[in-house]
């Protein structure tokens, strides 16, 4: 099956402003990809080539199979900006009516359904609405119709938590039917609970493709291990521990990667009980930055 997005060495540069460089990625149909990196890492500007609204100085880039700026597949694409714009004079309903317009269809007893889902206030002005709010008529106007790809660049900002768990089902429902979602972040907590993939961006350029599992695997354990008496053995020389402490019959440890040779090294004790903290997956991931 074609790839809901891919892209070969995809460039934007400003002059001698290098914006992003050499983007190589690739989204498949039924997919949740987190695309995560700080405020102007590039996020925004990827996002924006690959919907046709910038033209890349270098390399190239395909969404459903065809030329982002192709109306006919720009047609099937669902996208919310990062900085959408609502004129405040007009509803919220007026501006889901336009956006319908422009799509070519509008459904409108899903719209009202969404709008009731999410609490949207849609008869009132954009410009009397809080942010969440006009975050919200993004959302509808995203989700009212049946897109095969989903772009969201920093959906959530403004929801309350129920509004993003909300939000997290209709993303779920979207990838059930085989929709194809690229979710811009840089909250790690956030993607990491509905993406199957992350891709990370740093300085424009694409740091790391990874799945969250893989990334908990890499990443740091904090255990406590409580053994029926006093450990034997030297956990400073057993591979991948990082940092350990003993007191009395509790074992602190900071391990990288597997747990086997921790648990090997204290076999010759009884294990009562083991604790594990949280992992050090922002610690993880903002090494990245570093």
């Amino acid at each position: 099956m074609t790839a809901a997005i891919e892209t070969s060495a995809l460039a934007k540069h400003f002059g001698a402003v290098r914006a992003v460089d050499g983007i190589d990625l690739r989204v498949d149909h039924g997919e949740v990809f987190g695309f995560l990196g700080p405020n102007g890492a590039g996020k925004t500007t990827t996002i924006r080539m690959l919907v046709g609204l910038l033209q890349p100085t270098g390399g190239s880039a395909s969404i459903l199979g065809a030329d982002p700026a192709e109306p006919a597949s720009r047609a099937r694409v669902a996208y919310l900006p990062g900085d959408l714009e609502l004129d405040p004079k007009m509803t919220a309903w007026q501006h889901l009516e336009l956006f319908g317009a422009l799509r070519g269809a509008f459904d409108d007893g899903r719209a009202r359904h969404l709008c009731d889902l999410l609490d949207l206030p849609a008869a009132r002005p954009c410009g009397e609405l809080s942010k969440g709010n006009r975050q919200k008529v993004g959302i509808v106007q995203a989700f009212m119709g049946e897109a095969d790809l989903f772009v969201l660049d920093e959906p959530t900002s403004g929801l309350d938590p129920l509004q993003q768990q909300l939000f997290n089902d209709l993303m779920a429902q979207a990838k059930a039917r085989g929709a194809a979602i690229f979710l811009s972040s840089h909250v790690l907590p956030e993607v990491e609970r509905v993406a199957d993939r992350i891709g990370i961006i740093r300085a424009g350029a694409l740091v790391a493709v990874t799945t969250i599992d893989e990334l908990r695997r890499a990443a740091r354990q904090r255990l406590t291990i409580t053994l029926d008496a006093p450990p034997i053995a030297d956990l400073g020389v057993v591979p991948g521990v990082v940092e350990h402490a003993v007191d009395g019959v509790e074992v602190h440890v900071l391990v990288e990667g597997a747990l086997q040779p921790v648990l090997t090294a204290l076999k010759k004790s009884s294990i009562v009980r083991i604790t594990s903290h949280d992992d050090d997956l922002d610690d993880l991931f903002m090494g990245f930055y570093r």
